[in-house]
C-alpha cells in the first residue's frame, strides 16, 4: 500500500487535453483562409492562441483545476522541448529556446487576454497581427481570427471545467469565420 504513494499519477487526461488544443490549432483552414504562415512559428503561435483560450477559461477554478492546468502547460513545454530536439537543436541550446518560447507564451497571453476579456475585436486583431502576421499585415485575416477567438472564449465559457478536463473541448468551427466580411 505504501508504494502506491510513490506511483506516478497518470497524465492521460492532461495529454488528451493538450492533443485537443494542438489538433484544433492544426486545422488547415487557419493556414489557408486565415493566412496564418504554415511555418514552425505560425504553428507555435496558433497552439499558443488556443492554449491561452483554454487556460484563461480554467483560471480561478480552484486548486485541483489549477494543478490540472499546470500539468497541461508542462506537457506543452515538454512537447516543445522534444520538437526542438527532433529538429536537431543542440542539447545546450534547447533550454534557451524553450525559455524564449515561454516568454513568448506569456507575452502573447498578456496581449490576448485583456482583449478577450473586453470582447475587443480590434485590440485582439492588432495583437494577432504583431504576433502571428509578422511578415505581412493581413487586416482581414487578423480580424477573422479575432472573431474566431472571441467565439472560442464564449464557447469555452459554456463548458464545465469537468468536461474540459476530460478533453471534451468544443471549439467553434473555424470555417464559419473564414468568409467573414468586416
Amino acid at each position: 500500500m505504501i508504494f502506491g504513494l510513490f506511483r506516478r499519477r497518470s497524465r492521460d487526461a492532461e495529454h488528451k487535453v493538450y492533443c485537443e488544443i494542438v489538433a484544433q490549432a492544426r486545422q488547415p483552414v487557419f493556414y489557408t483562409d486565415f493566412v496564418v504562415p504554415d511555418t514552425i512559428d505560425g504553428r507555435f503561435d496558433l497552439i499558443v492562441a488556443h492554449a491561452v483560450l483554454f487556460f484563461r477559461r480554467l483560471r480561478s477554478e480552484g486548486k485541483e483545476v489549477s494543478e490540472f492546468s499546470q500539468t497541461v502547460f508542462d506537457l506543452f513545454f515538454e512537447d516543445m522541448d522534444a520538437s526542438l530536439r527532433e529538429m536537431g537543436v543542440s542539447d545546450t541550446r534547447v533550454p534557451k529556446k524553450v525559455k524564449v518560447m515561454g516568454e513568448a507564451f506569456y507575452g502573447r497571453a498578456d496581449a490576448y487576454i485583456p482583449a478577450i476579456d473586453e470582447g475587443d475585436v480590434a485590440q485582439l486583431a492588432e495583437a494577432l497581427g504583431r504576433n502571428i502576421y509578422t511578415e505581412t499585415s493581413e487586416p482581414l485575416a487578423q480580424t477573422r481570427l479575432a472573431h474566431y477567438m472571441l467565439q472560442a472564449a464564449a464557447d469555452l465559457k459554456e463548458q464545465s471545467a469537468e468536461e474540459l478536463m476530460k478533453g471534451e473541448i468544443r471549439w467553434p468551427d473555424a470555417d464559419r469565420f473564414k468568409s467573414l466580411t468586416v
